[in-house]
């Protein structure tokens, strides 16, 4: 299972497995508070798509279309299979800074990867 939790919330041994995905560390938050056990930048949206988007809601749909495209680097699909073994094991805990997670990465992220969870369990 893959969920999502801003980075300002406080860490807890429910989330698993704890995946920082945002290119840019949240600010003000320490590594100690955190507790993530990986800095995936590998998945973050590049800083050009991320600087063009600004989640301007209105640019929603097209950031998307341009986000999957970027996810499709052999760095990304590593790290995207990795997540899915790991969360066909247990909980995965995406983790992001932005205040509008409807509308950023990690709603992408969550959407992908429980989708790909779920077929590899009814591949099984």
């Amino acid at each position: 299972m893959v969920v999502t939790k801003r980075a300002y919330e406080p860490a807890e041994d429910s989330d698993g497995y704890r995946v920082l995905i945002d290119r840019l560390w949240p600010r003000g938050v320490s590594k100690a508070s955190a507790r993530i056990d990986a800095w995936e930048k590998d998945v973050a949206p590049s800083a050009e798509l991320r600087t063009w988007y600004g989640h301007d809601p209105v640019k929603w749909l097209e950031f998307q279309k341009r986000y999957k495209a970027e996810l499709r680097s052999a760095a990304a699909v590593a790290v995207l299979d990795d997540l899915v073994r790991r969360a066909r094991r247990g909980r995965v805990t995406l983790v992001y800074a932005s205040a509008a997670g409807d509308i950023s990465n990690s709603a992408v992220l969550e959407k992908l990867l429980n989708r790909r969870v779920s077929s590899a369990k009814s591949a099984s």
